[in-house]
């Protein structure tokens, strides 16, 4: 079981940089219009465009852009392949952004850094949009590409190392496909699963609804962002909703990040503590004062720290 260390929630256990960025990141909300009065186009629109407290991030020339087929229409894919290899394995990739923003192409070169540093083709997934395509859309969309990278996607990468993960609305999408993939299809594919600040009880987390400094996620966020994806019509205990309540048997090793000032800390401390009961290989990382999902802020200190946990959990798995 995880007992998370006291010291990590001190604030004096908090670095001096990420203590900069939380006080920049808190002045830049408490400063923006309500993100909520807009539609979810136009926040969309607004964040590629740079317009958002996180970095915008340089596309890769080289990456690959394709489709496969889903359930009721093609899911487009985007491939980033490591420069000076031949690809070792594929990391399966879901964005975040609360099922409702973010897109494939946002986070090249993040998935870049992943794979030079571990040798994986990282393959990106444009899954359905909250609130125009609702649960299970999302859902469907990444277990049709969970599925097609499990039977297909090995032949077309000439590879049999396969690894999946996602940040924040991506941990929870990423839980479901191995969930689905092992009850709907009897298929365990996945080497390793790696989980940033991922959202797995719709029902709420004590964190979840008592988070309300403005600091990138709120409990209002929060609560906004599972309304425009449940549409409020689904049952938040429901293995398929929320992963949480599922049984964990038959799960790969598991690498789960997230920091003390982030409103999905009890999310990631109570999924690693019920992954590692059937997974004894499962790793939690907690980062003092860490914000929500603050891997994407490249200059900051435990950023890098995280991501290169990361690399290494997945080298030590491809071996």
């Amino acid at each position: 079981m995880f007992l998370p260390d006291p010291e990590l929630f001190h604030e004096d256990s908090i670095p001096a940089d990420t203590k900069k960025l939380n006080d920049k990141l808190v002045a830049l909300s408490e400063a923006a219009p309500d993100m909520w009065q807009f539609s979810p186009a136009a926040i969309r629109q607004a964040r590629r465009e740079g317009k958002s407290a996180f970095p915008m991030e340089a596309q890769d020339p080289k990456a690959e852009s394709f489709s496969i087929e889903g359930l009721s229409h093609n899911i487009p894919l985007r491939a980033i392949h490591p420069d000076k290899r031949s690809p070792r394995g594929v990391f399966l990739h879901f964005h975040g952004g609360g099922w409702m923003l973010g897109a494939a192409d946002l986070q090249d070169e993040r998935l870049k850094q992943m794979a030079n540093d571990t040798g994986l083709t990282c393959i990106s997934v444009d899954y359905r949009l909250a609130p125009e395509a609702p649960y299970p859309a999302a859902c469907d969309d990444c277990e049709a590409a969970a599925l097609w990278l499990a039977t297909e996607g090995k032949t077309k990468f000439n590879t049999d190392f396969l690894a999946i993960g996602g940040d924040s609305a991506g941990g929870h999408l990423t839980a479901n496909a191995l969930l689905r993939l092992r009850d709907k299809h009897k298929l365990t594919p996945f080497h390793a699963a790696v989980f940033m600040a991922g959202a797995f009880d719709m029902s709420g987390t004590p964190s979840t609804k008592n988070f309300h400094e403005k600091l990138v996620l709120t409990t209002n966020d929060i609560q906004n962002f599972a309304a425009a994806f449940l549409q409020n019509n689904e049952d938040r205990t429901d293995p398929d909703v929320s992963p949480l309540y599922a049984d964990m048997n038959d799960m790969p090793p598991a690498h789960f990040s997230v920091g003390t000032k982030d409103a999905l800390l009890d999310d990631s401390i109570f999924m690693a503590n019920k992954w590692i009961q059937n997974q004894p290989d499962t790793e939690l990382d907690i980062y003092p004062g860490g914000c929500h999902v603050f891997q994407y802020f490249p200059d900051l200190a435990q950023t890098q720290e995280s991501r290169k946990r990361m690399s290494d959990f997945l080298n030590r798995l491809i071996g």
